[in-house]
């Protein structure tokens, strides 16, 4: 506090005592705490007003700091009781701020208006979102373990998760695009450029589900009407586990925040899963012309004709593609030009800073396309062959030419393990190394390998691979695209691929606990909120920091009780810090009332 002199018109000066103080997001602002008087009166009274009030100034501030001092005893002797956890997580609160600006309190209080139910779809889907990003387990584990965090979740059962998983698998689409479009608000959502990719995650069930199917082959309930296929299959695990499965396909758009995701069952291709997860962002989202990214996986003749040829009617606004192109697995023409010269070389800056001798060579190429085509009216697809043109880049990096040995050399070893010993192995275990080895044959219903058969190396496969190590190629239906801009558009999956890999280490989203539908759909639904609003915080720091790096931060701003009121802050590092400037808030006291930890996270 401070004595303010203010000269007014008639000359004299009117005095009054002021404090400066912080408003969140206006800035430094000041206020009036008494008003003194005319200084031509006050001497009348003070032999130096101006000494007296500015001393009174100080008094008042030392005043308040003393107020703010508080004197805790402490028992020495005093013994924890069995249970004891006087620790609380207050960083969710970050987390939460983000939720709020997404108003999905506004969201499902919408959803459920009408319903009677008497827990809170909210209140439950915020502490499963938290707990997946902060504390992952399982739904029981989750509600056993709510006093983690500070605010309380009180009078939630069991019960009460499983009936709110019910609601938000009802409402998962409707969910997305909500956060689609509320998320304008805190940032740019660009669809020009959109990724795509799928994987899979295992079930702690180590059965699949069975599905009965009628006369055409699709499934049916016991009633004997049409139903979707359950989730859990035996599929092409990506760790090679003999569990059950389920695919997510995960869209995001060019600054790297999740759109939209769809479910599949494991056992499906996931060539085919791209197309109803981008008509329906094209339907419900944003009709906007996109360039869908993704790898070679999904590199089809279906896929490109589906995306830029002539088969979506009145709304089909030609999307683009930048595909990944395998080089080993293309067609004759394809690698003799991959092998020819004509590269050149161009030094580029890397996602490091760094400095990268870039060597490659494009070409615009017919490409034929023998695709599959609905017409109207009909029910099979007809075989039709287009040719479109299409931009190819074909790039070398002797960095990528040492993985792939490495690679191959490790798949080679176990191909050679598998001959000696066969019974180790079976269908999945094999995947990779199987195709190193002549006449190998797995049983179709136990996927064993089968007995009896001369299993040898297939030397000669191993070097025409050994030809086009450190090769890549790339294929775009965006002819004026330079080869540098496909390089760099290409590269952006990798953000995609860290999503994945946040949900399956930092949300620990595998094994999937859940088994009917409703739930799995509903536990994907939290995987997806948490991923949001961890990539939204990212661009709210201005990418300093990685998602692992900020969630370790957040899981660390713990606060714990000393007495009665006060609790004491244990952690404060630079994405806090961070935290703190983006938000406009404090977070780097640490002593706090409970009431001032309540208006911190506004509840």
């Amino acid at each position: 506090m401070y004595l303010h002199k203010h000269k007014k018109p008639n000359g004299d000066i009117y005095l009054t005592i002021k404090e400066k103080y912080h408003v969140p997001k206006v800035g430094a602002r000041e206020r009036t705490i008494e008003s003194v008087g005319y200084l031509s009166a006050l001497k009348e009274q003070y032999d130096d007003p101006i000494a007296f009030f500015t001393q009174r100034a100080k008094d008042l501030t030392a005043a308040k700091k003393a107020e703010k001092t508080a004197i805790i005893k402490i028992d020495v002797n005093e013994k924890l009781e069995v249970g004891t956890n006087d620790t609380r997580n207050v960083g969710y609160g970050i987390l939460k701020l983000l939720y709020k600006d997404l108003q999905l309190d506004k969201f499902w209080n919408w959803k459920t208006r009408g319903r009677k139910t008497e827990f809170s779809t909210d209140q439950i889907f915020r502490l499963l979102t938290f707990s997946r990003a902060l504390n992952p387990g399982s739904k029981r584990y989750t509600l056993r373990s709510k006093d983690f965090f500070f605010e309380p979740f009180d009078g939630i059962a069991l019960d009460d998760i499983y009936h709110a998983l019910d609601i938000i698998a009802e409402n998962q689409n409707a969910l997305q695009e909500w956060i689609f479009e509320k998320s304008k608000k805190i940032c740019m959502r660009d669809l020009s450029v959109s990724y795509f990719d799928c994987t899979n995650y295992y079930f702690d069930i180590g059965r699949p589900d069975v599905d009965a199917l009628d006369e055409d082959g699709d499934p049916v309930d016991a009633g004997g009407n049409k139903t979707a296929a359950k989730y859990r299959k035996r599929g092409p695990e990506k760790n090679h586990r003999p569990d059950p499965i389920i695919e997510m396909g995960l869209l995001i758009d060019r600054n790297g925040i999740p759109v939209a995701y769809d479910l599949f069952p494991g056992n499906e291709s996931e060539k085919l899963h791209m197309r109803p997860i981008i008509d329906r962002v094209k339907n419900e989202f944003d009709d906007c012309r996109i360039i869908f990214v993704a790898d070679r996986g999904l590199n089809t003749s279906d896929n490109i004709y589906w995306l830029n040829g002539d088969n979506r009617g009145d709304r089909n606004n030609r999307d683009g593609y930048v595909y990944g192109q395998s080089v080993r697995g293309a067609d004759a023409e394809f690698k003799e030009w991959v092998l020819g010269g004509g590269y050149k070389s161009e030094t580029i800056i890397d996602d490091v800073k760094g400095e990268v001798v870039f060597k490659h060579k494009s070409r615009i190429h017919p490409k034929e396309l023998h695709v599959n085509v609905t017409r109207p009216g009909s029910k099979k697809p007809a075989k039709k062959t287009v040719r479109v043109d299409q931009k190819q880049m074909c790039y070398y990096s002797e960095k990528y030419a040492k993985k792939q040995k490495s690679d191959r050399d490790a798949m080679v070893a176990r191909a050679r393990d598998l001959i000696s010993n066969p019974r180790k192995y079976d269908r999945i275990t094999a995947k990779g190394s199987a195709s190193y080895i002549k006449n190998i044959a797995f049983d179709k219903s136990t996927g064993e390998i089968i007995d009896g058969r001369d299993l040898t190396l297939d030397e000669e496969k191993i070097r025409e691979e050994e030809k086009y190590d450190g090769y890549y190629a790339i294929v775009t239906s965006e002819l004026d695209m330079s080869d540098v801009k496909m390089r760099e558009v290409y590269r952006g999956l990798a953000r995609i691929e860290d999503s994945f890999k946040v949900t399956k280490t930092c949300f620990e989203s595998r094994p999937v606990y859940v088994w009917k539908n409703e739930h799995i759909e509903a536990h994907f639904a939290t995987c997806f909120m948490a991923l949001v609003l961890i990539r939204l915080l990212e661009v709210k720091l201005d990418h300093q920091f990685p998602a692992g790096r900020m969630l370790d931060s957040i899981k660390r701003y713990n606060c714990t009780h000393l007495s009665e009121n006060r609790w004491q802050f244990t952690y404060y590092d630079e994405v806090m810090d961070a935290c703190g400037k983006a938000f406009d808030i404090p977070l780097n006291n640490k002593y706090r009332t409970q009431q001032e930890i309540q208006r911190l996270l506004k509840y």
